[in-house]
């Protein structure tokens, strides 16, 4: 076939897509999911970043849906992994026992859940997931998306046709190829008013990528991959705004920017049971091996694992030397090989010349794993990509609506049009102009449907991080389980109109109608406000 239809149609398969295609199909809809990898899944899993979560996740402050994607999680590694009696007791078991969320876990873990999450509605026949899959194209006609074009592994296309149009694309994909405004960078401080905004937009001005890859520790074995191609840059690459080389312990601490020297310890064989990831307390960076660590030796029975598995997603492996969005396909397969040798680089530094605690350098016994992430190379299948493309929205987020700074006891702006919440201090990596890590705190905030409607497009809706926010509140609004939300929402919202025959704008305008399709998602466990927690 070279055209087929459907009512909604994801293009994206990543945390956000997942979430509205669940929506759509659990109202009922027929719906056609793209991914460009071949893992679903997105940040967790093609992407391999255990989710950045704020400290009362296990209470509230997430989607009834989300919650069981956690509670799957943990309950694959109880049914499938041999946990200790205590670690399989542990009521919110951190599988890996890393200091960056209360749920490290493998990607592949995250892949298998989402898939089952998604399983029913494949065998119903609501769901059709395509695999390795593009966009290339659109058709429109006036304000209406009417059909998105792909391109298979093969270099075969394949035409859409949706009532519903949603890009939950990493980066924003659809919103050039269907004429929609948007916006990318950094906006100037006179467009919205934002403290920390430039005085002159910055639109080439994106946070940085990272590939990420998993290593474990062998002690005794040598290890050490083939010297990366572009090592020599790297290891003498010192940044003007870096306290030392990239490739080092030292680098600023990010809510500081004062120096900070971080330690690198394989398999400190500590007590994991104490471990209590909370980043408002203590952001979890200064031990390397157990930042992101999604595998822990002491969470499972002797003999089971010989080593602990970290996640490497390091201040030393952010690349920020140029664009993959808005720029050629040249100069973005150029920016992306740099990308990949800047991992490789760092790992090779670490087996070779990282210093060790005993006084020698290097730790051969470094093993990288690409049976975790899924690739041949031991990178991650795709980079992690934090800013998108966005919508110049019917309502912009900025950051008088989530700074702690700005809005102090008021708390952050209340929206009458919230379909969610959230909450992450503003966490913007350094960039690709130049900048330093910006990272301040921030309120837990609410999203406003007006954010996810285009100012002019009927039937396109963002279901990622390309909703109407700035470059700074991107920093707040990117993290998975925000992603999450925002992706359910907009599946919701489309499974909504078709059923009512009405249009998003629609929805938005009339505050009945606003109120209908709201008491709908607090019925399937979506939560429109916070209750009275203190900023962090």
């Amino acid at each position: 076939m070279t055209e087929i239809r459907t009512e909604v149609l994801v293009v994206g398969g990543g945390v956000g897509g997942v979430a509205a295609a669940l929506a759509a199909c659990r109202a009922g809809r027929h719906v056609v999911l793209t991914e460009p990898t071949d893992w679903l899944g997105g940040q967790l899993t093609s992407q391999a970043v255990p989710p950045d979560e704020h400290p009362w996740i296990e209470q509230f402050g997430a989607t009834a849906s989300y919650r069981r994607l956690r509670d799957g999680i943990r309950g694959y590694y109880r049914d499938h992994y041999p946990l200790t009696e205590a670690a399989r007791a542990t009521r919110h078991l951190n599988p890996g026992a890393g200091r960056v969320s209360k749920l490290c876990h493998e990607p592949r873990v995250a892949l298998a859940v989402l898939e089952s999450m998604l399983a029913p509605h494949r065998a119903a026949g609501r769901l059709t997931v395509l695999i390795g899959h593009s966009p290339v194209a659109a058709e429109v006609d006036g304000d209406l998306v009417r059909a998105v074009t792909l391109r298979a592994p093969g270099g075969e296309t394949l035409t859409v046709q949706a009532d519903y149009v949603l890009d939950a694309t990493e980066g924003g994909d659809l919103l050039p190829l269907a004429g929609a405004e948007y916006v990318t960078g950094a906006e100037s401080q006179d467009r919205h008013g934002e403290p920390r905004a430039p005085s002159v937009a910055r639109p080439d001005n994106m946070q940085g990528i990272t590939f990420c890859f998993a290593v474990d520790h062998r002690e005794g074995e040598d290890h050490v991959i083939d010297r990366p191609r572009e090592y020599g840059f790297w290891r003498n690459y010192q940044p003007e705004f870096w306290p030392g080389p990239l490739l080092g312990l030292k680098a600023p601490d990010p809510r500081t920017l004062e120096v900070s020297e971080r330690t690198f310890v394989p398999n400190p064989g500590e007590d994991t049971t104490s471990v209590d990831a909370d980043q408002s307390q203590d952001q979890g960076d200064r031990g390397l091996w157990l930042f992101r660590r999604i595998i822990a030796v002491a969470n499972h029975v002797p003999g089971a694992f010989d080593s602990d598995v970290t996640l490497v997603n390091w201040p030393m492996n952010d690349y920020w030397l140029g664009n993959v969005i808005e720029v050629d396909a040249d100069t973005a397969g150029r920016h992306l090989d740099q990308a990949r040798q800047l991992s490789l680089s760092l790992l090779y530094w670490l087996q070779t010349e990282a210093p060790r605690p005993d006084g020698g350098t290097g730790f051969p016994g470094l093993r990288l794993r690409p049976d975790i992430v899924g690739t041949d190379d031991g990178l991650a299948k795709a980079p992690y990509i934090r800013e998108s493309r966005r919508i110049e929205a019917v309502r912009t987020v900025t950051e008088n609506d989530v700074s702690l700074a700005v809005r102090g006891e008021r708390g952050a702006t209340r929206y009458a049009d919230s379909v969610g919440v959230g909450s992450y201090r503003i966490d913007l990596h350094p960039s690709t102009g130049g900048d330093n890590y910006i990272d301040v705190g921030s309120l837990p905030f609410q999203i406003p449907l007006g954010a996810l409607l285009p100012v002019r497009l009927r039937n396109l809706l963002p279901a990622a991080k390309n909703i109407g926010t700035t470059h700074i509140t991107n920093g707040c609004y990117r993290l998975h389980p925000v992603e999450w939300n925002i992706g359910e929402a907009a599946g919701a919202l489309a499974a909504h109109c078709l059923a009512h025959r009405r249009q998003p704008h629609q929805v938005h305008g009339d505050p009945r109608l606003l109120a209908e399709f709201q008491s709908e998602l607090l019925s399937h466990g979506v939560e429109l406000a916070w209750p009275e927690v203190k900023g962090y």
